[in-house]
């Protein structure tokens, strides 16, 4: 399978990394706005499979010339969210393959943010369904770790534990911390915003899709394998919008572990407008505030360093069993730090982010997931992916949690 990457940053350096021990993957151009950036991505590896481009992927023309320049057998978006409708309309005109980790941006409800929906999370790449099918390609939207593999433990669990699912409640956290920095977001900046404060995407049978107010519910949730108990509050995310489609839910939610310190600094960041896209003018210069916030922070591919602890991808189901006996179950992976710097030289959030758009392809590339149009990974059985998992060096484990309150 040839492939081409857009964006060299913590992700996309780190698909290659992972890609370059596998054989499936016949050839992989790297390509980003900074050409020094892809060609670094790609000279650590010394693998002729490997080649370097340049791209700017927020003109659909310039991406539509790499492709045809590469013809890919698939693009992996790797880059912020914002530029996921270039990159998708792109692959859709020259009749490519595509696959992303994070799905085309919601706009909130004009008059009624905080409880009715606006333009939902992969709204706009849903409606090209048809367009895709029509071509013969296919688009394999939400497959990082989350969304991604917290959506593979979603189906996981519905095919192969529950008779009924009550609740499916994804819960995200670390016990990460990086030395020298009072805050240093382990992941883009403009995707942790965007996720933070906008009002969180909710899901609940007889009501469908609603939203709510950014923060809200906050709980104490105790994570595995040591991290323990981290402060978690309902984020806006893309599995609220994939697994009710797939999936017979109760209720849907997911709820990030940001510890109140995160929570109160992103609050902060809310309340001077430094989250803000739209252009500033400063001494006659024009500049987006959230641009010049990511600029002032560290780049979160080159903390791996400093960091240490472990992060945690999960979703707590509760409902009930085969048997018709209440159950609940929180289905989870956890990558140590130490060991995706000491084996691989990238951080434990993007390696984990990074593993699964490649397991996917490699099981589209052996016949067992056959996508169609625009898919999510719940549209496809989760056994293969899950054996698949070990080969890449981490694992999933099933860990009981209290039943009570359900009913049968």
């Amino acid at each position: 399978m040839k492939a081409l990457v857009i964006g060299a940053g913590g992700v996309g350096s780190a698909i290659a990394n992972i890609a370059a021990r596998r054989k499936f993957i016949t050839e992989m151009v790297v390509a980003d706005r900074d050409l020094a950036r892809a060609q670094s991505a790609v000279a650590r590896l010394k693998d002729s499979r490997f080649s370097a481009a340049t791209v700017n992927a927020s003109s659909v023309e310039d991406i539509r010339s790499l492709i045809k320049s590469v013809a890919p057998d698939v693009v992996i978006n790797a880059v912020d969210p914002r530029f996921v409708l270039p990159i998708f309309e792109a692959c859709e005109l020259e009749g490519v393959n595509y696959l992303d980790m994070a799905m085309s941006l919601s706009k909130a409800h004009p008059t009624n943010p905080h409880t009715e929906v606006g333009l939902m999370l992969g709204e706009e790449q849903f409606a090209r369904d048809d367009s895709f099918k029509s071509k013969g390609i296919y688009a394999l939207v939400g497959i990082g770790v989350e969304p991604g593999l917290s959506d593979v433990f979603a189906r996981y669990a519905a095919d192969n534990l529950f008779s009924r699912i009550d609740s499916a409640i994804v819960y995200d956290g670390s016990n990460l911390v990086v030395e020298g920095y009072d805050f240093a977001p382990t992941f883009s900046i403009w995707t942790t915003i965007e996720e933070c404060l906008n009002p969180p995407l909710m899901w609940e049978k007889g009501r469908g899709w609603f939203t709510t107010e950014p923060f809200s519910e906050l709980e104490s949730f105790d994570f595995p394998d040591g991290i323990g108990p981290v402060e978690c509050v309902n984020v806006e995310h893309e599995e609220v919008a994939l697994i009710p489609r797939k999936v017979d839910a109760g209720k849907v939610a997911f709820k990030y572990g940001l510890g109140s310190h995160f929570i109160e600094i992103l609050k902060t960041i809310h309340t001077l407008g430094l989250d803000r896209t739209e252009p500033v003018s400063v001494q006659g210069v024009s500049v987006s505030p959230r641009n010049v916030l990511a600029a002032l922070l560290p780049d979160p591919a080159t903390l791996g360093s400093r960091m240490s602890g472990k992060t945690c991808a999960g979703i707590q189901v509760k409902g009930l069993d085969k048997q018709g006996e209440p159950k609940a179950v929180y289905i989870y992976n956890v990558v140590d730090n130490a060991f995706s710097m000491g084996e691989y030289g990238d951080q434990a959030v993007v390696w984990q982010t990074a593993i699964n758009p490649l397991i996917a392809l490699e099981l589209i590339e052996r016949g067992d997931w056959k996508p169609a149009g625009v898919n999510g990974p719940e549209w496809f059985p989760a056994e293969p992916f899950l054996d698949l998992l070990s080969s890449y060096g981490t694992s999933w484990h099933i860990r009981e949690e209290s039943t009570e309150g359900i009913t049968s």
